[in-house]
């Protein structure tokens, strides 16, 4: 999926998040966000998937203008085509591990166990799906997230930081499962990081600063 950020622009109050951002990610592409604490990476990729608002500049998805979509639309494009995988993991703790990654096709109205099992023995997890999330590892819930980030064949993957909570050879795992499954799908991949690691990973890395994008 193409993405086309266009003079993007936040602030809160009157405080400046960042400015005049612009970069836009082929399909397929792998690009890496890297920048100092605060500068606003994750408010960034909020924006990018429709998911937070904006002061000025636009979005683009495929050539579809999110901010002149109505919140609803906005959200059915995201369920449909874009995939985020949190630092925090968010998986539900009364869900099992097959539920939370069940859980995108469930709101698109579009079950599939097979699908679910496929991704969890694609991610390492195969056999743990019917496993509350409190007895997983930190690794093990990152990899949930991943699975049902890209449960549904998302077009456009957003990673915030999906290895910022791991050790080093963890992350390292995590992130190797990220690409491989991105890559098999054939999916966009914007991943913002603090790791120089998995930036050199990347087709291309962007700095992001106040004032915009250092490439």
């Amino acid at each position: 999926m193409n993405l086309i950020i266009n003079g993007l622009s936040k602030r809160y109050a009157e405080t400046d998040v960042f400015s005049n951002v612009s970069f836009s990610v082929a399909e397929g592409e792998f690009v890496a966000i890297v920048g100092e604490s605060g500068v606003g990476k994750s408010t960034l990729l909020n924006c990018a998937a429709g998911l937070d608002s904006w002061d000025s500049g636009t979005v683009e998805l495929d050539g579809v203008d999110l901010g002149g979509l109505r919140d609803d639309a906005r959200a059915l494009l995201r369920r449909e085509k874009v995939g985020f995988v949190f630092q925090a993991f968010h998986v539900l703790p009364h869900l099992d591990v097959a539920q939370n990654v069940a859980l995108p096709l469930m709101l698109l109205h579009r079950p599939d166990p097979q699908r679910v099992q496929a991704m969890l023995k694609a991610v390492g997890l195969d056999g743990l799906g019917a496993r509350l999330p409190q007895q997983l590892s930190g690794g093990q819930l990152q990899r949930v997230a991943i699975a049902r980030a890209l449960v549904h064949r998302p077009r456009l993957l957003l990673a915030d930081e999906p290895t910022g909570n791991l050790d080093p050879s963890t992350a390292t795992k995590v992130l190797d499962v990220l690409l491989a499954q991105t890559r098999e799908h054939g999916a966009s991949l914007v991943l913002a990081t603090h790791s120089q690691a998995a930036a050199a990973r990347a087709d291309r890395v962007l700095h992001l600063s106040a004032n915009g994008i250092l490439d």
